[in-house]
């Protein structure tokens, strides 16, 4: 909000200004390579603060400059909007005639802090569940014991536990 209110302020009246801009926005959302959110804010902040030196506000664009460095330094220093880092995702594939309720509670409770069931599949035609869950790990990696446990509960299926994809990295 902070940009989009400093680039109408800078073309306000202006409409040769508000055209350019426009197109310029356009160029970058279409032409460059998807990126996280980080990143495009970080573009169009960049083009903020050449709009406005490009215009003699060359004090404004400092003076925006300062201050939006500082609030992105102090959200990047807390950590805000991080995930948690003990969060996985897990995937445990299961034959189709295991009742999936409850099967691992005993071991949730013992080796995470949290677990939810996301999503069922089924797989193999049929004859296989593919069981995704959220957990949050009391360790910081997964432990040997509890994927062990997990393995003789399934019938040694495949079982994978990673950490959470971003959505930056997709």
């Amino acid at each position: 909000p902070a940009v989009v209110q400093m680039v109408i302020m800078l073309v306000n009246g202006n409409i040769g200004a508000g055209v350019a801009v426009a197109g310029a926005f356009s160029l970058v959302r279409f032409r460059s390579a998807p990126g996280s959110a980080r990143e495009i804010g970080m573009i169009f902040l960049a083009m903020a603060i050449g709009l406005a030196t490009g215009m003699g506000y060359v004090v404004l664009a400092v003076l925006f400059f300062v201050v939006m460095a500082a609030f992105i330094l102090a959200l990047s220093t807390l950590r805000f909007g991080a995930g948690n880092e003990q969060e996985r995702e897990l995937k445990i594939t299961i034959p189709e005639n295991l009742d999936y309720e409850g099967l691992f509670d005993d071991l949730f409770e013992t080796y995470t802090r949290s677990a939810r069931l996301e999503r069922v599949k089924t797989s193999n035609m049929g004859t296989l569940y593919e069981l995704d869950y959220r957990v949050v790990l009391r360790d910081a990696r997964a432990p040997k014991e509890f994927l062990d446990q997990l393995r003789c509960r399934n019938g040694n299926l495949n079982i994978v536990c990673g950490r959470v994809a971003s959505q930056e990295a997709l």
